[in-house]
């Protein structure tokens, strides 16, 4: 467990963007950012961060400060473990690919620590900003949204976007040191079981069959140690995963 966030970590530095420059003032001016918005560029080809904006009202940190390291180490400690072992995946998941890149992108919902060491939710997402004519990984945006409507339990919550998401949802479910996490495709179908659905008519809602339907809940089982669906309802409503 000591050496989650290893991978990922490997290609990330301390350098922080250069904020005069053509790219980062052109960007700033085509980019809208939403208030409480932390967006940033990195390129694994420069080793360094090409943009950083509305990082201070975030976090507290200022744009010409901020940089890949920081924004990895600034996860709260009850949320680090799974952050750090699900960007190795991810990256690890990315290399493996040279195709479609810039179509892939991942979300998670976290807590991140400000400089005053308050404690911070927000929903992260990041994409694929540029691949290399040979497919390869170039750089990656990503935007930190701070939501104070957010409410955690001890679940994990991500979801994965891209042309092959189900193949990186599968592995990370089958893999993932960390216990207690849920993709979007099973929050789907959790969402739709408490609401009383047999599992026939959750497979015609998803456009699924049954059987489909019936490997995004089973597991659930095992994960989160419950014995049947009634006491998986309850779980996810312990754990805020339910309105």
């Amino acid at each position: 467990m000591d050496d989650l966030g290893a991978y990922s970590k490997g290609f990330i530095t301390n350098v922080p963007a250069d904020l005069s420059t053509d790219f980062a003032n052109e960007f700033r001016e085509k980019t809208y950012k939403y208030p409480l918005e932390g967006i940033y560029i990195y390129s694994f080809e420069e080793g360094k961060m090409l943009y950083a904006d509305g990082w201070e009202e975030v976090c507290g940190v200022p744009d010409s400060e901020i940089n890949m390291l920081a924004i990895v180490n600034f996860t709260a400690p009850a949320f680090s473990p799974f952050v750090n072992e699900i960007n190795d995946k991810a990256l690890k998941f990315l290399h493996q690919r040279n195709q479609k890149l810039t179509e892939y992108s991942f979300t998670i919902e976290l807590k991140i620590l400000h400089r005053n060491g308050k404690e911070v939710p927000v929903t992260a997402k990041v994409s694929v900003f540029e691949a290399a004519k040979d497919g390869r990984l170039k750089s990656i945006i990503g935007r930190f949204q701070v939501d104070y409507g957010l409410k955690f339990g001890k679940v994990m919550r991500y979801a994965a976007y891209g042309p092959e998401k189900d193949a990186f949802e599968t592995d990370l479910n089958e893999s993932l040191f960390y216990p207690y996490h849920i993709s979007q495709k099973e929050m789907e179908a959790l969402r739709l079981l408490a609401d009383g659905f047999a599992y026939k008519e959750m497979a015609e809602k998803l456009d699924l069959s049954q059987s489909a339907v019936e490997k995004r809940i089973r597991p659930l089982f095992q994960r989160f140690n419950v014995k049947n669906n009634a006491h998986l309802i309850a779980f996810a409503f312990q754990n805020n995963l339910l309105p």
